[in-house]
């Protein structure tokens, strides 16, 4: 019986100019990278996704568009950044 507790990082969100993001974090430590999308009652949902290394957050914090380059890089791939809702 595995009776091993996940601890999930507190992560520090950063507000974005995007349409569909609220605002992005990153965890160096765990390779996570938080995200806060948007809801028309303002700030929405957050999850985690694991296995997102700081190269790889620098290139979505300084991407063009946030969430075109989250459309197209992380989200079609959950087997390669397998995510968590958090709130």
């Amino acid at each position: 019986m595995d009776t091993s507790i996940k601890i999930r990082p507190e992560i520090a969100l950063n507000a974005v100019e995007s349409s569909q993001i609220e605002a992005i974090g990153h965890d160096p430590e765990t390779n996570t990278l938080a995200i806060q999308f948007k809801s028309k009652s303002g700030p929405g949902s957050v999850y985690h996704y694991s296995n997102f290394g700081t190269e790889q957050f620098g290139a979505i914090k300084n991407a063009e568009s946030i969430g075109s380059h989250f459309g197209k890089v992380i989200k079609p791939f959950p087997d390669v950044y397998p995510y968590e809702k958090i709130s």
